[in-house]
Parts: structure tokens; C-alpha cells; sequence
């Protein structure tokens, strides 16, 4: 990773450096003599993902867990899915678990940061990989990069995985056009507040593997903050050094609309909100709302004239707790969806 234009710090040059890789550099072999008794566990959150997450359960189960045995668990969170998501996974040789069963009796949270709290919770992996449910072009390589720097390397604690991500439009391909909400939100708040942090090419990615022992540690925003706040709060924890990140390759996925991406955007913003306000930065008495007010276009039955129409909606957060500190409560075996 190279630097073109205005010199970045010296810490975060030597830390992507050192602690930047690329799937190719870690062979299925290479990982086998390095994995031991390791256990892995996969896990992907899915709501709603009938179309996508078949593919993605029969390769890993066909690459790495049945030619090579490589991942030990393979595990689908399902996370309130209204279509043949649980059927598909299931067909496909992945165990399935609910959401609500694996956080029953604790209170009812929504939004993909809950799914991954249950799939850790679910999981008996010594390292969890996080692999999102809609992906397309599936290939082993997102599994196994992500592995590599934590069968490896012990003091490496945590792995982001990061690519090119090609914006598919009516109007055409745009080849790195993907990422908006990452290039207009969460890179300018992470470079102000946690400068350490501006390395990482991808912090909003939804693919990334951890140590149980270390994941269990750190709390799951409910939203689409989940991966800022795991991020900053991995970085207090460990330091900077236990993360590394690896390059994917491409990615290829769902894009969402612009005023979803806003959406996404104000969870992300509450969710850097709340972590100021930790470490002191940011007022306590000072509560942001959690109601977004957006346009588009058209009116009401009502108001048949209006061009616009004033959509508002609640993009509040809420947080489960590290793992660690709720284990006690929740199933001793799991529970299927």
C-alpha cells in the first residue's frame, strides 16, 4: 500500500505495511499445518437472503469443510427472515439458528449487529469469521484470507477484509463506485476522532474474523454501526497492532438506495456519538435525536400536489452487552430456527 500525495502518520504507514495482506498469501495448505486444534466457526447473518446465501453455504461447506477440514461450523443466523432463507441454508448443509432464540430472555433488538451477537453466541469456534449473507460470486479465498493472519500469527486478534467494490447501475458499471456511505461518513469521523484508524481501507466491511475470547469482550451495536463501533472499541481494547486487514480481492453485492444509505449513515454517526461521549469527548447531557427526516419524491393521497414527501424515521442504536458478561443467560445448547 502505497501513499501518492500528502504524507500520512508514520504510525499508521508502518502499521499497513505490516499488518496489510492479500488472500493469495494464504494457501489452504499453509493454513491446515497452521491451524492445530483451532477450532473455526463461519457464521453469516441472513435476513431475507434466499437468492444469495445457498451459494455461499455450499462453498464453504464443499471447500473447506468437506475437501479440506479447514472450518469446523458453519452457521447461519437467521435474523427474522419472511422468505426460504432458513430452508435454503439449511438444504445447503449449514446449521441454522434464530436470532430470538439464541438472545431469549434478554430484551428484543433488531438490525444485523443483534444477528452477529447470536451468531457468537452460537458459535464454539476458538476464531469466528463474519461473512455477509448476500453475497454474489461467492469464493473460498473470503474465508480463507480472512484466517490467515489468526492461524498464523498469535498476536493478531482481529482481521478486516477489504476489496474493490463495483457499483452495478442501469447507467453502467462503475468499478470502485461502491462503499459511498464509507468515503462519506465513516473515513472523515474516523480519521478526525481515531487517526489510528485511517489504515483500514474498508472499517464498514462486512466480512471479518476475530478470536471468540476477544470478540466476546467488546459490545454489538444493534444497526449499521456495528462494524465503526467494533472497530474503535477493538482499538481501546487491544491496540493497534492486534489488527490486521486483508485484501478480498472483489466484492460483488446488494446495493442499497440513497436514502437507505442515509439511514445507514445517521446509525453510524449515534453510534461514533455514543463512543465520544465514553471516552469523554462529547457532552453526556447532550442526547442527539434519533429521528431522521428525509424527502422523496411524489405526494400522499391526501396531498396529491405535494412534490415532496416528508418521510421521517427512528435510526436510534442500542447495544448488547459483551458476550462475557451475558453467557450465563442464555441456551446451553442451541436452538434452531
Amino acid at each position: 500500500m502505497r501513499n501518492t500525495e500528502t504524507p500520512v502518520s508514520p504510525v499508521v504507514e508502518a502499521w499497513a505495511t505490516y499488518r496489510t495482506s492479500s488472500q493469495a498469501d494464504w494457501s489452504t495448505r499453509r493454513l491446515l499445518r497452521a491451524k492445530g486444534e483451532t477450532r473455526v466457526s463461519v457464521v453469516l447473518p441472513a435476513r431475507n437472503e434466499e437468492a444469495t446465501v445457498g451459494a455461499i453455504v455450499s462453498t464453504v461447506r464443499e471447500h473447506l469443510m468437506d475437501r479440506v477440514p479447514l472450518v469446523d461450523e458453519l452457521i447461519v443466523v437467521d435474523s427474522r427472515s419472511t422468505d426460504r432463507t432458513v430452508q435454503v441454508a439449511r438444504d445447503a448443509g449449514a446449521q441454522v439458528v434464530g436470532q430470538d432464540a439464541m438472545t431469549r430472555g434478554l430484551p428484543r433488538l433488531t438490525g444485523k449487529g443483534d444477528a452477529l451477537w447470536a451468531g457468537l453466541a452460537a458459535a464454539e469456534g476458538d476464531v469466528v469469521a463474519f461473512i455477509d449473507a448476500d453475497l454474489r460470486e461467492f469464493r473460498p479465498h473470503f474465508v480463507t484470507g480472512l484466517l490467515g493472519p489468526l492461524l498464523t500469527d498469535p498476536s493478531v486478534d482481529f482481521v478486516k477484509g477489504f476489496y474493490h467494490r463495483p457499483l452495478i447501475s442501469a447507467s453502467g458499471v462503475e468499478a470502485d463506485g461502491g462503499g459511498r456511505v464509507t468515503e462519506l461518513m465513516a473515513r472523515p469521523v474516523l480519521n478526525l476522532f481515531w487517526p489510528e484508524l485511517a489504515g483500514f481501507v474498508q472499517p464498514l466491511g462486512g466480512e471479518y474474523a476475530g478470536r471468540r475470547e476477544v470478540l466476546a469482550r467488546v459490545p454489538f451495536v444493534s444497526g449499521y454501526g456495528v462494524e465503526t463501533a467494533m472497530l474503535i472499541d477493538l482499538l481501546d481494547l487491544v491496540g493497534l497492532d492486534a489488527l490486521a486487514q486483508v485484501d478480498l480481492g472483489e466484492r460483488k453485492h446488494r446495493h442499497q438506495d440513497t436514502a437507505a444509505l442515509g439511514r445507514m449513515s445517521a446509525q453510524i454517526m449515534l453510534t461514533v456519538w455514543s463512543r465520544l461521549q465514553r471516552r469523554g469527548w462529547a457532552s453526556p447531557e447532550l442526547l442527539p435525536t434519533a429521528l431522521l427526516t428525509q424527502f422523496r419524491r411524489g405526494g400522499s393521497e391526501a396531498l396529491p400536489n405535494l412534490d415532496r414527501e416528508i418521510v421521517v424515521s427512528d435510526v436510534s442504536i442500542a447495544e448488547r452487552p459483551p458476550l462475557a458478561e451475558l453467557r450465563h443467560l442464555l441456551p446451553r445448547r442451541r436452538v434452531t430456527a
